[in-house]
């Protein structure tokens, strides 16, 4: 399915599609993919797979018998919608709870609105955060990365967030001396059993080498993923040079699903601002609330809210920043 050109005249033939789009993203991916199956072995394989077989059903079965339109779960966005709500899943999460995530993804998230193009909010999010809210054991359950061959039953440890979170409550500085380095965190390293975390967060790396390849091929722009990079690197950083017990800029980029959401989620066509100063706004936004949610909210994590939240505010930040028409001339007391 190409593009809907809604712009006014003149108008350029470009390669672009939904399907492209769709399956380049799920290609970026494949970086992240392989490495939680190299940590967190058969339970992220089963959640992975369960995700995003249960999304593509539920896509189907909505369009086909409720909605009654076309199918057009081979585009793409059903199967990245999946994979994202894995990555977003601790990899002992049980099918059960998977499968209602996806349906809440697919069915609320989604198509509720009308299917693809339609969605105010990021789907794979929405079902993310329906999870976190319902099931609240089960979803802040985090394997340690390096059991390969355990689903369920796989032995749990707290996350750097969670080491951080401790750290602001108790207001003693050392706790952070239990943070890993950031190398480790980079790479992600089970060996030294600090690789706990959902599926797809564990290796920063996986997901810059994602954000270098969509950029190279120009499915996103720099604007969204550096414009949060940048502004959670600022605030974090004033904030522990005011007070050491706050975590250092540096950790908190690589902690937890930062790069997840600022690299694949964010960045979503159908939730994100159209302009690039729109974009960049949006992007602040984002990063000033993660470490806002971060330090001083109930949860550790602050990612998921903090993109749902401004994907709320998308449509003002649309009306309010618009690109100046082709021809179009600009009043004295507009400038």
């Amino acid at each position: 399915m190409s593009n809907l050109i809604v712009s006014l005249s003149p108008h350029a033939h470009g390669t672009d599609s939904v399907e492209r789009n769709m399956y380049g993203v799920i290609l970026a991916l494949v970086p992240a993919l392989l490495v939680s199956f190299f940590y967190f072995g058969i339970g992220s394989a089963i959640v992975c797979l369960t995700s995003v077989a249960a999304c593509m059903f539920f896509e189907w079965a909505i369009t086909k018998y409720l909605l009654k339109k076309e199918s057009t779960v081979l585009d793409g966005s059903a199967i990245l919608t999946g994979l994202l709500l894995g990555f977003n899943l601790p990899s002992n999460l049980p099918v059960w709870i998977v499968l209602i995530g996806a349906l809440v993804a697919i069915g609320v998230g989604k198509m509720t609105f009308g299917g693809l193009g339609c969605n105010p909010f990021n789907p794979a999010l929405v079902g993310r955060c329906f999870l976190l809210v319902s099931f609240p054991v089960e979803m802040t359950s985090w394997p340690v990365a390096g059991q390969l061959l355990k689903y369920t039953d796989a032995t749990t440890a707290a996350t750097p967030l969670s080491v951080m979170k401790n750290a602001i409550k108790t207001g003693d500085a050392s706790c952070l001396n239990q943070l890993p380095d950031s190398m480790s965190m980079l790479l992600g390293n089970p060996g030294l059993n600090n690789g706990a975390g959902t599926v797809g967060e564990v290796c920063a790396l996986a997901l810059l080498l994602g954000l270098a390849f969509m950029l190279w091929k120009k499915i996103i722009t720099w604007h969204i993923p550096v414009s949060i990079i940048a502004t959670v690197f600022v605030f974090s950083g004033i904030l522990h040079l005011a007070n050491p017990v706050y975590a250092s800029p540096v950790a908190e980029l690589l902690s937890g699903g930062l790069m997840l959401g600022a690299i694949f989620m964010a960045t979503d066509y159908v939730t994100s601002p159209m302009t690039y100063k729109g974009q960049l706004i949006y992007g602040v936004a984002i990063g000033f609330l993660t470490v806002v949610i971060r330090n001083w909210g109930a949860y550790p994590e602050g990612m998921s809210f903090a993109i749902l939240i401004m994907n709320a505010f998308t449509p003002l930040i649309n009306a309010y920043i618009k690109p100046k028409r082709f021809g179009e001339v600009i009043k004295k007391e507009d400038k």
